[in-house]
């Protein structure tokens, strides 16, 4: 097994597709499909399903990923112990966050990383489940894992970067009480939810029956980034990120809810294998989080 193998198998996942892998590495398609296929051999098992032109991750490739990953940020790490001498740290940042957290405080904390140390790329990519953050961690899917807590892990350490207030919004037109709305009097309009089993969702969930309030059920949807779709285009109300609620209060109803629903977000990472880029980014996290800055 070369390590090249290993880049192209985790290109094609990245990027959706040998085309896009061998745009983004700078070679021709068929060196990443031959690539890919000696690898195959090598190891025994397929590791995409090829639909049409398509390519879906096997089961046995899903179970590749993670160690993959971690296969290259550990030879990432050999070459900076090697050029220790260089000031100018390299390598890669691996980090998955749920999408709601994926802004603001977090982007401005990879964006002064990327101004102090420009030799290091960022793999920012989507952790679609927030209960599985300690998981991807543990199975080397990512160095961080960023979402709600609580962040279960009994050698991952947390450190608690913002947080975040839900709105409920509602489809245009919907009449509902001007200013905030008290959670145990939410106005008898169909809701879109997502199941139980995500942490915030189930909170959310939670905070409403104490309340005592009842509001009617539209729509259980497992794809969260449905939501808000679904509102505009008249299904029902829910309860979103206030960036996202705000961004759409020009075609939606917004209302804040009494009291305030405010949930913090936090990095997670286990400290005894972090990678030397990844010691940098908890120093500078550490640094931003005490100076408030």
């Amino acid at each position: 097994m070369e390590l090249r193998q290993i880049e192209y198998f985790l290109a094609v996942v990245e990027h959706e597709g040998i085309g896009g892998a061998a745009g983004a590495l700078g070679v021709a398609q068929p060196t990443v499909s031959q690539a890919l296929r000696a690898l195959e051999r090598e190891l025994g098992v397929q590791l995409f399903h090829r639909i049409g032109r398509g390519m879906v991750l096997s089961s046995a490739g899903r179970t590749m990923v993670g160690p993959a990953r971690q296969i290259v940020r550990d030879v990432d790490a050999v070459g900076d112990l090697l050029s220790a001498s260089s000031d100018e740290l390299t390598g890669r940042l691996d980090i998955l966050a749920v999408p709601s957290v994926a802004s603001g405080p977090l982007v401005d904390l990879l964006v002064r990383f990327r101004s102090e140390f420009p030799g290091v790329t960022v793999r920012f990519g989507e952790l679609r489940d927030e209960t599985q953050a300690a998981s991807a961690i543990e199975d080397g899917h990512c160095e961080f894992a960023v979402a709600h807590l609580p962040i279960a892990g009994d050698d991952l350490e947390v450190i608690v970067v913002g947080e975040q207030e839900y709105l409920l919004i509602y489809p245009p037109g919907t009449p509902v009480p001007d200013g905030p709305i008290p959670l145990e009097a939410l106005p008898a309009v169909p809701m879109v939810f997502v199941p139980r089993g995500q942490s915030v969702a189930d909170e959310i969930e939670e905070a409403i029956r104490v309340a005592g309030s009842r509001p009617p059920l539209a729509v259980l949807s497992e794809h969260r980034e449905e939501r808000l779709p679904m509102v505009l285009a008249g299904i029902g109300g829910t309860m979103l990120e206030k960036t996202m609620a705000e961004a759409a209060a020009d075609r939606a109803v917004v209302r804040t809810v009494e009291p305030r629903f405010v949930r913090p977000f936090a990095i997670a990472f286990d400290p005894a294998t972090l990678s030397p880029v990844g010691r940098a980014f908890v120093d500078l996290i550490r640094l931003v989080v005490s100076s408030g800055r």
